[in-house]
């Protein structure tokens, strides 16, 4: 441990082995890496890459969805329009760019569950692997490593990789996003940051508007830190604004420049506008403003969709065997359809089905329903809680002494940069879900980069610190205090749910302080117990999320296509 606990670089660079030989020896560290660097990465990418795939064979269809990647395996006018049928007569509710690699992968292996899963599965890979080259970048090796174990052992991510859901590679093109601009932070480089532009564009046909939540983030950190003077930055970030604009509206242009009898029509909409249905229905309906030509966000009040196709299409009216985005129930009720375990597809109603909370018989009295509309801190509670929140006192410390521990560094400084780049990037994130409805659990996921990113940091800073005595040394005991006491609290939410488990963690986190005091306290504590104490801290600080992300390896725990969660939280259990 105590040659992992090094000094933060003030800066890297991306050195590569050295002659072709090397390059294709992949489980070598690069030169100036520790030799044990490349293969500790191999096993966390293992590690990821087993709770992605595990239940591949057993994921389920995701309604309207699936059907809509079906049709753009079948027929390349649907696969450029993102239409929802092979006839391309119309389009989903929403940009297709999430549902393209879905479609070659199904037109590849053939129209299963798990063949448009699969996609996904690898955008976790990458995710993973890529975090901790950003993270290495800006802050060192054993910080990019503990970045990568932790967003792989996410509740969330676990579950989210493993299933047909959009927001997988709206996650993978944030953090491409994020290794673009590091690039071009360090340097000043145009390039660079034009190409996080670019991963961020692409971001938008997958998410839309959430794609765009990290630009403050980005254009933050680089006028900020960048090492080129004031007018050269704003230029830069000027030009990237300029693609990313681009990249964002080009399948609008395509839809706005393409006459109406040659296109499908645009679901989500009452004229027919990619533009209405993009910043309307998917955008300002979402916060109360209505955009004229965007469809009602809801038919019934109760946050469900427009039904597809043109207005005067029939609503509810599915035939046996189809799946849509709207059925209707024997009371004649018109909701979203959700799949039952059986394969057995229905209306879901409110609290009710896959995209409902609790195990079977579970620990609550009321079962919540996955639509979360409401509360201002729905992120710090409840099945959101358990998905993304475990980690939330450690990030915030992180964050808040890293800055003002350097506070007095130079603008340049990397370190610094990347607090504030990371900190408004969770910033933002935080506030938009915590203020507008989290439709899906799945929503939550990009905060993860960020929270893996500072919790690695604070850990290895808490940890030098630590080792180095005097007051700032019992930072560390307090973020371990702290994280204690709120993995109590959100493990109590499902106190059914592995409790030899739960009290295990208590029991590790009680060791973990009382070891961390004792080094600290006693003035001739041993290098054996200072090393014992670091080790249990960080052991009982991420033991709480890494229990409830491997519980996806149990297919009752493993979420669905709905609802990307892990534990008695999960949709699937």
């Amino acid at each position: 441990m105590s040659e992992t606990l090094t000094d933060l670089p003030s800066q890297s660079r991306e050195p590569e082995p050295a002659g072709a030989a090397g390059r294709w020896a992949v489980w070598r560290s690069p030169a100036g890496q520790p030799g044990w660097a490349r293969p500790t990465l191999l096993g966390i990418t293992v590690v990821a890459l087993v709770l992605y795939a595990w239940n591949l064979r057993l994921v389920d269809f995701a309604p309207l969805y699936s059907d809509a990647a079906k049709s753009m395996s079948e027929s390349w006018k649907a696969l450029i329009y993102g239409a929802a049928d092979p006839k391309a007569t119309y389009t989903l509710d929403k940009l297709a760019g999430s549902f393209v690699p879905q479609a070659i992968s199904a037109r590849i292996f053939g129209y299963h569950a798990w063949s448009l899963a699969l996609p996904q599965v690898i955008e976790g890979v990458v995710s993973v692997l890529v975090l901790y080259r950003v993270v290495r970048r800006w802050a060192g090796v054993v910080p990019g490593l503990l970045a990568a174990g932790i967003f792989t052992l996410t509740p969330v991510t676990a579950s989210m990789f493993g299933h047909s859901m959009a927001d997988g590679a709206l996650v993978m093109c944030l953090v491409l996003a994020a290794d673009a601009y590091q690039r071009a932070v360090l340097v000043g480089r145009l390039r660079s940051l034009v190409w996080a532009g670019v991963w961020v564009g692409l971001a938008f046909q997958c998410k839309t508007l959430q794609a765009w939540m990290i630009l403050p983030a980005l254009a933050a950190g680089y006028l900020l830190s960048a090492p080129i003077d004031l007018r050269r930055r704003l230029k830069h970030v000027g030009l990237a604004g300029v693609v990313t604009l681009a990249v964002s509206l080009s399948w609008i242009a395509l839809y706005t420049f393409t006459p109406a009898a040659d296109r499908p029509y645009v679901s989500g909409s009452t004229n027919n506008s990619a533009f209405a249905m993009v910043f309307g229905y998917n955008g300002l309906s979402r916060v109360g403003i209505h955009l004229p030509g965007a469809a009602p966000l809801n038919l019934r009040g109760d946050g469900g969709g427009p039904a597809l196709g043109p207005p005067g299409a029939p609503q509810g009216q599915n035939q046996p065997g189809d799946v849509g985005s709207r059925a209707q129930d024997q009371q004649g009720n018109v909701g979203p359809l959700a799949q039952d375990q059986q394969g057995n597809v229905g209306p879901l109603a409110q609290g009710q089905g896959p995209m409902a909370g609790g195990p079977p018989g579970g620990d609550r009295s009321k079962v919540e329903s996955r639509v979360d509309p409401l509360g201002s801190t729905k992120l710090l509670d409840g099945h959101l809680g358990v998905a993304i929140g475990w980690l939330f006192p450690l990030t915030l410390l992180s964050l808040l002494f890293g800055l003002w521990w350097r506070r007095g560094t130079e603008r340049t400084e990397p370190v610094r940069g990347g607090l504030v780049m990371w900190g408004v990037w969770l910033a933002m994130y935080a506030f938009v879900y915590s203020a507008g409805a989290v439709d899906h659990t799945a929503f939550v996921a990009t905060l993860a980069p960020a929270i893996a990113a500072l919790s690695a940091l604070g850990i290895v800073s808490f940890g030098q610190e630590y080792r180095r005595g005097g007051r700032r040394a019992w930072v560390l005991p307090l973020a371990v205090a702290t994280e204690l006491a709120w993995g109590v609290w959100l493990w109590s939410h499902f106190p059914n749910f592995l409790p030899w488990a739960r009290w295990g963690t208590l029991a590790l986190g009680v060791v973990a302080l009382l070891a961390l005091i004792l080094a600290r306290v006693r003035r001739t504590g041993s290098t054996a117990l200072v090393t014992a104490g670091l080790a249990l801290g960080i052991a009982a600080m991420l033991a709480a999320p890494a229990t409830y992300a491997i519980s996806v390896l149990d297919p009752d725990y493993s979420g669905s296509s709905f609802d990307a969660n892990a534990g008695p939280a999960s949709g699937s259990a």
